[in-house]
C-alpha cells in the first residue's frame, strides 16, 4: 500500500519522494523572497535560528532538538489537524502538531487543509522566540481551562487566527507579518499589504468581537506594537471569556 501522508502520525523521512523535495524547494525559495522584506525580524532570525532552508525537507528530530534548547517546545506529527480539546492540551504542554506531508505541484498556491509548509516553515521559526513561545504556551494553557466551554473556544479562536495566524507587527516605524497564515501563503502575504484591506491597531476586545472566514482572504488585519503585547493581552482575554460564559 502506498504511503499516505494524511496517516502519517510520525516523520518517516525515506517516503518523501524528489517532487515533495521539490515543492519545499519552489515553496521556500518563493517565499523567502517576499519576506526578507516584510516579514518581522524575529521571524527572519528565528528561520535561519532553526536552520530551514530550501535545499531539503526539514527533520522534524533535528527541529525538536533545537527547540527543546531554546524554548522547551516541540513539534508533535499528526496526520491533520487536531480538535480542539487535542490542540490546547498539546499547546499546554509546550507542543505544536504538526502535518509531516506537502502539497502537490499543482496545488502550490492553495491547499484545503494545512500542510508541511505551513505547520513547519510557517509555524516553527517563532516557537524558538522566547515571548511568542510564551504567548503560545498560555494561550493553550487558556483554551484547556475553558475547553468545555463552546462559546469559549469560538473567542479564543478568533483570537488564534487574528495573531497566530494572520498576524502583522509594528517594527522600526513600519507594518511587518508576524502570522504563519500570512508567512506560509504567497498570495495572503501581499494581499495584506494591498489598499483593498483595512489595517486595525491591536485590541484584545475588538478582535474577541469579530469573525472571521477561513475560506477567503481577509479584509482586515490587527497590528501588533510589540510581541509583548500578546502577552500582556492574556488577563483581558480570560476576563472577556469568563463574562461570555457566565
Amino acid at each position: 500500500m502506498a504511503w499516505n501522508p494524511y496517516r502519517a502520525f510520525e516523520q518517516d523521512y525515506t517516503k518523501y519522494t524528489a517532487q515533495d523535495q521539490l515543492v519545499w524547494a519552489t515553496l521556500f525559495e518563493r517565499q523567502i523572497k517576499y519576506l526578507h522584506n516584510h516579514a518581522c525580524d524575529s521571524y527572519l532570525n528565528a528561520l535561519e535560528h532553526v536552520g530551514l532552508h530550501p535545499h531539503a525537507i526539514p527533520r522534524i528530530h533535528d527541529l525538536n532538538a533545537l527547540l527543546q534548547k531554546t524554548t522547551g517546545f516541540q513539534l508533535k506529527v499528526v496526520p491533520e489537524i487536531q480538535p480542539n480539546a487535542v490542540f490546547m492540551e498539546h499547546l499546554a504542554n509546550r507542543t505544536f502538531t504538526a502535518t509531516a506531508w506537502l502539497r502537490s505541484l499543482e496545488s502550490l498556491d492553495y491547499i484545503s487543509e494545512p500542510d508541511m509548509f505551513h505547520d513547519v516553515f510557517g509555524h516553527t521559526p517563532l516557537l524558538a522566540e522566547q515571548t511568542f513561545a510564551n504567548f503560545f504556551h498560555h494561550f493553550g494553557l487558556l483554551g484547556q481551562k475553558y475547553i468545555d466551554h463552546p462559546i469559549a473556544i469560538e473567542l479564543l479562536g478568533r483570537v488564534y487566527w487574528f495573531t497566530i495566524e494572520f498576524g502583522l507587527v509594528q517594527e522600526s516605524g513600519q507594518t511587518k507579518i508576524y502570522g504563519a497564515g500570512l508567512i506560509s501563503s504567497h498570495g495572503e502575504s501581499k494581499h495584506c499589504f494591498s489598499n483593498s484591506v483595512v489595517h486595525q491597531p491591536f485590541d484584545i476586545a475588538a478582535i474577541m468581537a469579530t469573525e472571521y472566514n477561513n475560506t477567503v482572504m481577509q479584509n482586515h488585519y490587527f497590528v501588533l506594537p510589540h510581541f509583548d503585547k500578546l502577552l500582556e493581552s492574556l488577563p483581558e482575554m480570560e476576563k472577556i471569556v469568563q463574562m461570555a460564559i457566565n
